[in-house]
């Protein structure tokens, strides 16, 4: 007997036990094969075309058409029974409409939500409950379908089922629910039709998709490409925890890892419990993605100031009209940039007199292209020799303070600051360290003070310095002010920091990851918050 094809499931673990019908399309002669505890059928079918019928409990039956003998064994996918959704596109201005791409095993309901201070319930979107029997089921491609998207509503949707975007700008989520209690939210970022506000926001959909493994692919798990067998189990398969050296996982170069994209679904941005903004943000991932995200729109809210919303392709292709703006405003974790945006932002500021505020850690760390595709290529090869965050050339002469660095410019030059190792996956609190400085005002502190103590950062919690922390380096502008510094094992604290253009442009940076989830929770990170946002717009 020899191999034929491997079969896994939406996160690429093999299946066992799937029985698979293989009708060989020239002769008609059917032979049914069973895969084995690796995903693998083995037979002494002969080469040529067939169509191949899966079934397995749990998981959705499918057919496909696959040429055996020829090449690598085919890659079969098949969808379990959970709930999965998301929209089509991810982000739209007002009054344009997306598709709801849902996958359910039995009917749903799906209802629209908008995510501020308060969650509003926006409208009932409807039942979903089609006539033939499990008719809401999805398929996937398949092969490495991380690449090219999951394409859902393709197969028998001759009307997809699209909703319109409201009015006003912000985060909103679609909830799918099932009578049998299964649910699911996806988020849904609305743009203004026109700016309306003097502060926009850019919700990091970028690092959303950086983070998806949908599919068994991001790009911190088989970030190149996807294995040629599927995962049994992966403390024992994957290089992520096997390849011992520092970033082992980033070590291929850039042209070896293949695109991301957006067209899957996003589980990392489940709302776990559907909680109020105020509570702890749940999830390992979900701290660094929107919902850790929501807490910055909610607290906005809370402090009566209005804001539009984008996401990060919209600043991109030039939807975001920076110009319109008096403030930019970047959150918690927007590590992966486009060369158009990080260029577009800097001269924006430099020669235009733009206000940035980076609330965030470890941002505009790697460059990414984006495609007309849907799809995202990371430029994220990394040649660390000790760990540096940033890696050093081929020659190890020249040493890199980040991937962003290497393939444009340290993002410090715009920010003031940029990741480095020290202080990693740890948090504590800031020390005040200019007490005279305006950002302090009405706060009561004195140098020495401490701030931050309390999170609603779950992953990593112990102050708003955390996760990942940023410093000043050689490349931050001459004149950056240093305010306050995170208390951070090993000198890794984050340095708040405040540095100003000859065009009357300024950049503030917090680099913490953490210092969003403390706006609620600790109200001097909320008043140096709202004193410099109101400062940027000259109030």
């Amino acid at each position: 007997m020899r191999l034929l094809a491997y079969v896994s499931d939406e996160m690429f673990l093999a299946l066992d036990d799937v029985a698979g019908e293989f009708e060989n399309l020239s002769s008609g002669e059917i032979t049914v094969l069973r895969s084995s505890p690796r995903g693998a059928f083995y037979g002494d079918l002969p080469s040529g075309d067939y169509r191949v019928t899966l079934a397995r409990h749990g998981f959705g039956a499918k057919a496909s058409r696959v040429s055996l003998g020829t090449g690598d064994p085919p890659q079969l996918r098949l969808l379990s029974n959970s709930l999965y959704g998301y929209m089509w596109p991810r982000w739209v201005r007002s009054g344009g409409k997306s598709e709801y791409r849902v996958h359910s095993a039995e009917p749903y309901q799906i209802t629209l939500w908008r995510y501020g201070l308060k969650k509003e319930y926006i409208r009932m979107v409807g039942w979903v409950d089609e006539h033939g029997p499990e008719a809401n089921r999805q398929i996937l491609p398949d092969g490495d379908f991380t690449q090219g998207g999951v394409r859902w509503n393709n197969d028998g949707y001759p009307s997809p089922p699209v909703v319109e975007a409201p009015e006003r700008s912000g985060l909103y989520y679609l909830w799918a629910k099932t009578p049998s209690g299964k649910s699911f939210s996806f988020p849904w970022v609305v743009a203004p039709a026109a700016p309306r506000a003097r502060v926009a926001v850019l919700a990091s959909t970028n690092t959303w998709n950086a983070y998806n493994n949908f599919g068994g692919r991001s790009n911190y798990v088989n970030s190149d490409r996807l294995p040629g067998t599927p995962v049994v189990n992966s403390r024992q398969d994957l290089d992520r925890y096997n390849d011992l050296t520092p970033f082992g996982t980033w070590k291929y170069p850039d042209d070896a890892y293949r695109p991301l994209s957006f067209d899957r679904p996003e589980p990392g941005n489940h709302l776990f419990n559907d909680p109020e903004v105020t509570a702890p943000v749940q999830g390992r991932v979900q701290c660094g993605l929107a919902p850790g995200e929501w807490r910055l729109y909610g607290w906005l809210e809370r402090e009566n100031i209005d804001y539009d919303l984008y996401g990060e392709a919209q600043l991109h292709d030039g939807t975001l009209p920076l110009d319109a703006y008096r403030v930019l405003i970047l959150a918690v974790h927007p590590e992966y940039w486009t060369r158009e945006m990080y260029l577009s932002v800097k001269s924006w500021v430099f020669e235009r007199g733009g206000r940035l505020m980076y609330l965030g850690g470890n941002g505009l760390n790697c460059e990414v292209t984006l495609s007309s595709e849907g799809t995202m290529r990371c430029l994220t090869h990394l040649r660390s020799l000790e760990g540096e965050m940033g890696g050093r050339s081929a020659d190890g002469t020249v040493e890199y303070e980040s991937r962003m660095h290497r393939t444009l410019e340290s993002e410090a030059k715009l920010l003031g600051v940029v990741c480095t190792s020290a202080g990693i996956m740890t948090a504590a609190p800031y020390r005040v360290l200019d007490a005279g400085h305006w950002i302090f005002d009405g706060t009561g502190v004195a140098n020495g003070d401490l701030f931050g103590a309390e999170t609603l950062h779950e992953r990593v919690p112990g102050g708003a310095s955390g996760h990942e922390t940023d410093k000043r380096s050689a490349s931050s502008p001459p004149g950056t002010l240093l305010l306050a510094k995170g208390t951070n094992p090993d000198d890794g604290g984050s340095e708040i920091t405040l540095h100003e253009t000859a065009s009357a442009g300024a950049v503030f940076a917090v680099g913490s990851i953490t210092w969003v989830s403390a706006l609620f929770p600790d109200r001097v990170v909320s008043a140096i918050t709202g004193n410099v946002l109101r400062r940027f717009l000259g109030e």
